[in-house]
């Protein structure tokens, strides 16, 4: 039985694309479109991507994957949920830290740790 690749949720009134673990990583501008198109066929608002889907170079700031990916959110109007533990990654780069907590303060991209997180995150946000 093959697992669906993404399924829709209703989190605090707010339709979510929420993709499986198995899955294409979101390693790049295309991979970022594509979860969009998905997203805006179904009419989600924010879409849910495991941790584990993102390559390493979307958490190394420098090479400007993870900018360009949220860039393609913001362009749509389309919120992205990080979801997992990506402390051991924080934990050894500042820069990623700081990107973490700049981002959990804004309304664009979160950065938490499982769906009930987010779900609780878009009922405080009024989202």
């Amino acid at each position: 039985m093959t697992q669906e690749p993404f399924t829709m949720r209703d989190m605090a009134g707010v339709p979510v694309l929420v993709c499986a673990a198995d899955g294409p990583p979101l390693a790049d501008e295309r991979a970022a479109l594509d979860l969009i198109g998905d997203a805006g066929y179904r009419g989600a608002r924010w879409v849910a991507v495991p941790a584990g889907r993102c390559g390493d170079d979307f958490f190394r700031l420098r090479t400007r994957i993870a900018g360009d990916i949220v860039q393609k959110f913001a362009n749509y109007r389309i919120g992205l949920a990080i979801l997992g533990d990506i402390q051991s990654r924080t934990a050894t780069s500042t820069a990623l830290r700081d990107f973490v907590r700049e981002s959990n303060r804004g309304g664009q991209l979160w950065f938490l740790a499982d769906e009930d997180a987010l779900a609780a995150r878009l009922v405080e946000s009024g989202t």
